[in-house]
């Protein structure tokens, strides 16, 4: 769990499909400092050249010469808005078709880019468009414009039925797996609800199964002649590159495909609607929820830029107008997020609230009404606007540290604007507008027309000369990637620092490890007390409220986060440079003066308990939630489970126990990265920690930790939940792995990448691109000090669920018998993680978490400086001796899905005995 002071989360579930910013030492002095708009002289631009190809194709060049990488992006203008009627999801489904080979490299898109070092890669389709990106190291560029320009001018003689069949079966797996969560027949309701028929957006953009069973061979050829020129198309390159370069190497391969057919993009159409539509659905969820929804504008205009900014003052923060009444206050909620699905031709304005067991909807229904109207009548304050300018130029500077994100950016303004600056105007109306300007566009778009849904638990172009395309250039030589220097010290009071300068950003990110792990008492401890402590930590402090906490953040540009509970607790700041000293007076004061307010323990233990009754809604959350206790047992540190019980028997004097057992500074490491030094930011730490002494507030320190090491699991057995009606059945195979150590941690995580650990891996390609019965299936090493878990599954169509068992049983097997670990599949793995660095360690962020991960693991401090050198010297010895151990191990399986449907093939397999339990993992009866 966190804590956040950030923009919501996006209301991904209904809107695309997607596969894819010296008074230190007083709390009270800092608060003063804080001016009205402290990032108001911050420019924010993202530079380019433009150019348009003979074939009509648009190239954006952005430079950026901080690494040696390219970011390349591509928007086809088209999207499920464009499908003619009985062809839904097409757009989609040719979306997954681009990634299995095209004329000259007829084989998986994943497997070239593995080869080339290609990192941040995927596809995804919207109403409205379909994107391409990749980010890759400079020397890869010819590599990755000859793929990209061989799908868009080369496709067609590389599919057959047989590739448009296993696509086709892929994307029912991926649309069985959204309606196998909670909720999911929202976006479906939304849409008949508020669009009429033969509007562009009338359907949803996975498309029905009966369209994608009738697409045929003629429609992708029909789509692809239509729809995939380069005349419909945007390229950004955004990186170590210049515009001459990149002119000079996209005509190359890029300049000799036919532009395609002129294609008429539906015009501005948003929905007119009057009077309010009411729905009730009664389903398998254990938590009631509220949404509504309106029509509102396009997304080029001013009104949408309105709306948007409307709806962070009313979820934006724990402050907001409707987050604070329905959560914090009155405690009907758990959750409110508003936002816009700002598509193309007209938008929605969605309101979705998430209500507390035990509360009436209607209750809250009305809660939001009020609301709303006052907003609507009196319009936001001059500080509200204040508050989310703020918050969206810190954001926009944390993006913008990204050639991925800016690359992303300058395509989407182009593609749906014409200009590739046009994101400009929308960014100024989030510094400049008005209250008035603002209550108008709520005026007008949600004075009426909306959707009330209450979810209740149940029960003239050309081309130029052809070029020679047959093989795929490949990547010169590429010097090793640089991990960032590095400068330690240790305070007086025991602090450990560790600094790392990154300049490219105004941007400097903290992270506070402490090591809060398994003490020998552990087992008189309730199990979600740590957790529970961090989730208060932003709440409030001796000498500042948690609304005040969330005010001075937003006023500062800065984010505060706490996460962990576990063995690792990490406390982690981001702030804009100008206002670090304010942002991190904030962050020590957070750290050694928590309140533990008895009402933000009693409504934060309520969200908890409400957050896992909900988690047995989902079967993914079923099978992870099981897996420690069942691998490990109830007894072990690592097997114990967060319950409604435990959570309620947690006492505030629990919190403050933890809090004093565990902040100690000599137990405590803090890594800072960004445009800092250590000679820059030392004074500013030990002056805002001034107080923070080696002992807790009972003089002690903190105790010796255990590391809980398991023996191998001995007995094969099968646990079974039942979840009736799903449409998938959760499937994972696990074994006990052994401590991580130095030595063999880089064999464990090449094995993990070939096995299960990347697409192009063989767990993935046998269930997803050869059988065509998952969405995509992975496998993975759980985190933990001791003994940890190799887990390996996905979800699966249910009717193959046994079957998708025993091949992965045989996968698993074969690694000790007949199939171990190739050696093309180690040079594969070692060069797509070496080559892949260089694009790991262009973010403050990663940064952070690459050195999070060498602090808890007690490596080496020179270890990711030599990291690229370390992976190259692995061997086919070393890998296949992690294959056999894990081949050998005994595994434990464990199934959710509809028992009625899957239990008779399942024990047929004979891959264990089953037992049948809850989501608890209590045993149910016959």
């Amino acid at each position: 769990m966190t804590t956040q002071f950030r923009l919501p989360a996006a209301l991904a579930m209904l809107c695309a499909v997607a596969a894819p910013i010296s008074a230190l030492a007083k709390a009270p002095a800092a608060r003063s400092a804080i001016a009205a708009d402290p990032l108001a002289k911050l420019t924010l631009d993202i530079p380019y050249t433009r150019m348009v190809l003979k074939n009509g194709l648009t190239l954006i060049v952005h430079e950026d010469h901080s690494a040696p990488l390219v970011a390349t992006n591509i928007w086809y203008h088209v999207g499920s808005k464009d499908e003619p009627r009985g062809r839904t999801g097409f757009a989609h489904l040719f979306e997954h078709l681009l990634f299995n080979g095209s004329e000259n490299f007829n084989d998986d898109f994943f497997k070239a880019t593995q080869k080339i070092g290609a990192t941040r890669q995927n596809g995804t389709t919207s109403w409205d468009r379909t994107n391409y990106f990749e980010v890759v190291p400079k020397n890869a560029l010819d590599a990755i414009l000859w793929l990209e320009s061989d799908r868009m001018g080369h496709l067609l003689g590389a599919i057959d039925q047989t590739r448009l069949d296993e696509q086709r079966a892929v994307v029912k797996n991926e649309k069985r797996q959204g309606e196998n969560r909670p909720y999911a027949k929202a976006q479906e309701i939304l849409i008949r609800a508020l669009t009429p028929q033969g509007h562009p957006y009338d359907h949803n953009v996975i498309g029905s199964m009966e369209d994608l069973n009738a697409a045929s061979l003629e429609d992708v050829r029909a789509w692809f002649k239509g729809y995939y020129g380069p005349s419909n198309a945007v390229l950004t390159l955004s990186g170590d590159i210049t515009p001459g370069e990149a002119l000079a190497k996209v005509e190359r391969y890029f300049g000799d495909i036919d532009p395609g057919q002129p294609v008429a993009h539906p015009k501005v159409w948003p929905i007119d609607r009057t009077g309010t539509v009411r729905q009730t659905v009664t389903d398998r969820v254990s938590q009631a929820r509220l949404i509504r929804a309106w029509n509102v504008s396009d997304y080029g205009a001013p009104d949408t830029s309105y709306l948007e900014i409307l709806a962070e003052v009313l979820a934006g923060d724990r402050n907001s107008r409707l987050t604070k009444r329905l959560v914090i206050d009155e405690r009907r909620a758990t959750e409110v997020s508003v936002g816009v699905d700002d598509r193309e031709i007209g938008g929605q304005f969605i309101i979705d609230v998430m209500i507390r067991p035990g509360e009436d909807a209607a209750r809250v229904e009305a809660v939001v009404d009020e609301e709303l109207k006052r907003l609507i009548a009196q319009g936001p304050t001059a500080a509200e606007l204040q508050r989310v300018r703020t918050r969206h130029v810190a954001s926009q500077v944390r993006a913008f540290e990204s050639i991925s994100a800016k690359a992303d950016l300058l395509s989407q303004s182009q593609t749906y604007l014409g200009d590739p600056g046009g994101w400009k105007n929308r960014s100024r109306r989030f510094r400049e507008a008005t209250p008035a300007e603002v209550q108008g566009a709520a005026k007008k778009w949600l004075s009426d027309g909306d959707l009330v849904l209450t979810f209740l638990p149940s029960g003239a172009l050309g081309a130029s000369a052809p070029i020679e395309r047959k093989a795929m250039p490949q990547p010169g030589a590429m010097a090793p990637a640089v991990f960032p220097a590095v400068e330690r010290a240790t305070l007086a009071n025991g602090l450990k620092l560790v600094v790392a300068r990154r300049a490219e950003a105004p941007i400097v990110r903290m992270s506070m490890l402490l090591n809060t792990g398994i003490a020998p008492d552990f087992a008189r401890i309730a199990p979600g007390t740590g957790s529970l402590a961090l989730d208060l930590l932003g709440e409030g402090t001796t000498t500042r409220t948690g609304a005040e906490l969330t005010e001075a953040f937003n006023a500062l540009g800065a984010t505060f986060s706490a996460s962990g509970g576990g063995e690792t607790s990490q406390l982690s700041l981001s702030a804009i440079k100008p206002t670090l000293p304010q942002a991190l007076a904030l962050y020590a004061d957070i750290m050694m003066h928590p309140a533990f307010a008895q009402s933000d323990i009693d409504r934060l233990k309520a969200q908890t308990v409400a957050d896992i009754v909900s988690g047995r809604d989902n079967p993914t959350r079923i099978a992870s939630r099981l897996l420690p206790r069942l691998a490990f047992g109830a007894d072990s540190p690592y097997g114990r489970m967060v319950t409604e019980e435990s959570i309620q028997s947690v006492a505030r004097a629990d919190l403050a126990a933890f809090h004093d057992r565990w902040f100690h500074p000599d137990n405590a490491t803090l890594i800072v990265v960004g445009d800092t030094s250590l000679a820059e930011i030392r004074p500013l730490i030990e002056a805002a920690f001034a107080g923070w002494t080696g002992a807790g507030r009972g003089g002690g320190h903190a105790p010796e930790l255990l590391t809980p090491v398991a023996p191998p699991l001995t007995k094969p057995v099968v646990y079974l939940v039942d979840k009736p009606g799903t449409p998938q059945s959760v499937i994972q195979a696990v074994t006990v792995a052994p401590p991580r150590k130095d030595g063999d941690e880089i064999p464990r995580e090449i094995f993990n990448m070939a096995f299960g650990g990347d697409f192009v891996s063989r767990l993935n390609m046998k269930l997803r691109e050869e059988k065509g019965w998952s969405y995509g299936a992975r496998s993975r090493y759980s985190s933990a000090r001791g003994s940890r878990l190799f887990s390996a599954g996905g979800s699966v169509q249910t009717d193959k669920t046994a079957e998708a068992m025993v091949e992965t049983a045989k996968l698993l097997t074969g690694l000790a018998e007949s199939q171990p670990i190739t050696a093309t599949e180690l040079a594969n793995v070692q060069g797509s993680m070496t080559l892949s660095l260089a694009s790991e360690w262009s973010s403050g962020g990663r940064i952070v978490a690459y050195l999070v991960d060498q602090s808890v693991n007690a490596l080496p401090d020179n270890y990711y400086a030599h990291y690229d050198a370390r992976v190259k010297a692995q061997t086919l010895v070393a890998v296949n001796e992690v294959a056999r151990s894990v081949g050998t191990a005994v595994p434990i399986w464990v199934v959710v899905g509809d028992r009625s449907q899957i239990e008779a093939k399942v024990r047929a397999t004979g891959l264990g005995e089953v037992r049948v339990i809850d989501a608890d993992g209590k045993a149910v009866l016959p």
